[in-house]
């Protein structure tokens, strides 16, 4: 589970982006989430399904007093909320689509803070009666530096979206909702695929 939901994280933003520019010769678009109103819509919303799906399946050690599974659980119901509630279209939004808009950026906070959660808290937790590993410590530093980069991505994001039109304008062009976005949902699939120990595994 851990690997998939890795592999799946690490090449959303790939798909998204290289699907739409081969199938239908759309650029770049203005974030992620725009590509729910192209012809990449059913990928956009099935892969976030599908993440949700897994990380609902996902249990952790079912240990007492774990939060891996709590926080599992509320992670598909952000990432399904931001799958079926789109966000606003950069043109011609009316009132009920920018109102909607806003249910999808509170669901995307949501589920990027709970991923946040997942890496910088639950992953480099160690059972109290082992010592980790060097591999281990290696992957606490992965674990917390996607956290950090995630975080940091989100903060940005907000500046930008309440930021002066005259100001974010000039940033438009170049799609830094978008790459911060890829940056976040990239980090957030290292975060899975080391925990999966796809990345730095324990030696024998």
């Amino acid at each position: 589970l851990r690997k998939i939901i890795g592999v799946l994280g690490t090449a959303f933003p790939f798909i998204l982006s290289i699907g739409a520019l081969i199938l239908f010769r759309t650029g770049i678009q203005s974030s992620i989430s725009s590509y729910y109103h192209t012809g990449m819509r059913n990928v956009f919303v099935g892969t976030l399904c599908v993440i949700g799906f897994f990380l609902f399946s996902y249990k952790g050690h079912r240990k007492p007093g774990d939060k891996d599974n709590l926080v599992g659980n509320l992670s598909c119901i952000f990432a399904v909320g931001v799958a079926l509630f789109p966000t606003t279209p950069d043109v011609g939004a009316a009132g009920t689509a920018r109102l909607i808009g806003y249910v999808h950026f509170a669901f995307a906070a949501l589920f990027f803070l709970t991923l946040i959660y997942f890496s910088f808290f639950l992953f480099t937790k160690t059972h109290a009666d082992k010592t980790p590993t060097r591999r281990k410590l290696y992957r606490n530093k992965i674990y917390k530096a996607c956290g950090i980069t995630m975080f940091v991505c989100i903060v940005l994001i907000f500046i930008y979206k309440v930021l002066p039109d005259s100001f974010s304008l000039v940033f438009a062009l170049y799609k830094p909702v978008y790459w911060l976005e890829a940056l976040a949902v990239f980090s957030f699939g290292i975060s899975w695929l080391t925990k999966g120990e796809a990345i730095m595994k324990d030696e024998d």
